[in-house]
């Protein structure tokens, strides 16, 4: 991966993750991004050097507009501001959902964290187990250990939620889209991922501002 995106085009793409005004200055660093991607041998790995261009450029673009601190009239334009927040503004809830495979622990929160903005404890959980640290106990890694929060993104990304394929199979033209998909317009690109990772509320009623911002980041 450090091969097809160096540390300054990453710091050209997310320019302004660092400014003053960001909550998340200093903490998403390229060398942290490069440390989670080794853990995951298909990202950015997979298929020609336009195909894994391509991977990392979507990854970056969907992950900017889940962290963005950028307005219209932002200093370098809107999408300039990835990476900006670190977790969920506001006061959020506890997400938690009842489930014996997953249960949340006491008095944690499995609010958005990280580039993906990571939510709800069956999420934490199974990110947890994969990528070997226990989420569900101590959600707040992915706010405090980069890694493990560039981590709990690439693993969102490479791992399918069924009947969603992973965006990583659609980006990398791996998914074959099935003819009910065909129908209601999803076919293999990046507005599919757009629909994986936040497709109830953003897709499936004409124009949305949170999907041309994905686009624009893109």
């Amino acid at each position: 991966v450090s091969g097809l995106i160096t540390r300054d085009q990453f710091n050209q793409i997310l320019k302004h993750r660092n400014d003053a005004g960001c909550p998340a200055k200093g903490f998403y660093t390229y060398d942290a991004f490069i440390a989670a991607a080794k853990s995951f041998p298909a990202f950015g790995t997979t298929g020609d050097v336009a195909t894994r261009k391509r991977e990392i450029a979507a990854f970056l673009a969907q992950t900017s507009h889940e962290t963005t601190g950028g307005w219209a009239s932002a200093p370098d334009g809107p999408y300039a501001w990835g990476y900006c927040y670190l977790k969920e503004q506001g006061s959020p809830g506890s997400y938690c959902v009842q489930s014996s495979q997953w249960p949340c622990a006491p008095g944690k929160k499995y609010y958005g964290r990280g580039p993906i903005q990571i939510s709800y404890n069956y999420n934490y959980g199974a990110a947890g187990k994969a990528i070997g640290a226990d989420l569900l106990n101590n959600p707040e890694l992915v706010e405090t250990n980069a890694v493990v929060s560039f981590k709990t993104a690439i693993w969102f990304w490479m791992t399918p939620q069924s009947p969603k394929p992973s965006c990583h199979a659609v980006i990398t033209g791996r998914w074959t889209p099935s003819a009910a998909d065909r129908s209601a317009g999803r076919v293999s690109g990046y507005g599919v991922i757009t629909n994986i990772i936040n497709g109830g509320p953003e897709c499936g009623h004409g124009q949305d501002a949170r999907v041309a911002d994905r686009i624009g980041f893109y």
